[in-house]
């Protein structure tokens, strides 16, 4: 006697095919109001499907539209293209600019995490407030990292994926250089207390890239 399977209970052990499982990626970051990592996606599909696959092909057909799929550290998230930001701008927002002494730290920790303390205060040659690292803290622009092996164990800091997200950045590795912090009004032409000698001595030619924020 042969033996038959119903089609309905053998879909039950088979993965939705990838066109399926795009649909559901799709439908899981528009619900999402953070980034989604590749675990979480994992967790919610179907046994047997493939997140990483299909995030790859439906990246590719976000390419060129207003909103594409961006990665945002270990997570994915859809953001409206770049280049149509200024589309989103509402007519009320509030402005809180960030103090000199905030913009530093934030850029010492960017290049140099994980960073402690100590190591921000020897760069810039001044101690850091505890009020600049709350403020940081409380935009979720950075956060606490492991603590160093070292004699007190003493703590660092690294930038957060909010950070990133806020930036467009992928990674830490996409950071712009020097010129283009002070480009976009992040640096002033002034150096950094003790760090750097002069505006125009404190750039690799070659690179353009700032002593102070080598990896």
């Amino acid at each position: 006697m042969t033996e038959t399977f119903d089609p309905i209970e053998k879909t039950l052990f088979e993965a939705p095919p990838m066109g399926e499982q795009e649909r559901m990626i799709e439908a899981i970051l528009f619900a999402s109001a953070d980034p989604v990592t590749l675990s979480e996606f994992t967790a919610r599909m179907p046994h047997g499907c493939d997140p990483a696959e299909g995030l790859i092909t439906l990246r590719r057909r976000y390419e060129g539209r207003g909103v594409n799929l961006v990665k945002v550290g270990d997570a994915y998230a859809l953001r409206t293209a770049a280049d149509l930001g200024h589309l989103m701008h509402k007519e009320t927002f509030e402005h809180r600019k960030l103090s000199r002494a905030a913009i530093e730290t934030l850029a010492i920790v960017a290049y140099h995490q994980p960073v402690t303390r100590t190591e921000i205060e020897e760069i810039r040659g001044v101690a850091v407030s505890r009020g600049t690292v709350d403020q940081l803290m409380e935009l979720d622009w950075i956060r606490f990292g492991r603590r160093r092996m070292t004699p007190g164990r003493p703590v660092t800091f690294v930038v957060t994926d909010h950070f990133l997200d806020h930036f467009g950045l992928e990674s830490a590795r996409d950071l712009p250089g020097l010129k283009d912090l002070r480009a976009a009004g992040l640096l002033d032409n002034r150096p950094v207390p003790g760090t750097l000698r002069g505006p125009n001595e404190d750039e690799d030619p070659a690179t353009g890239q700032s002593e102070l924020f080598e990896d």
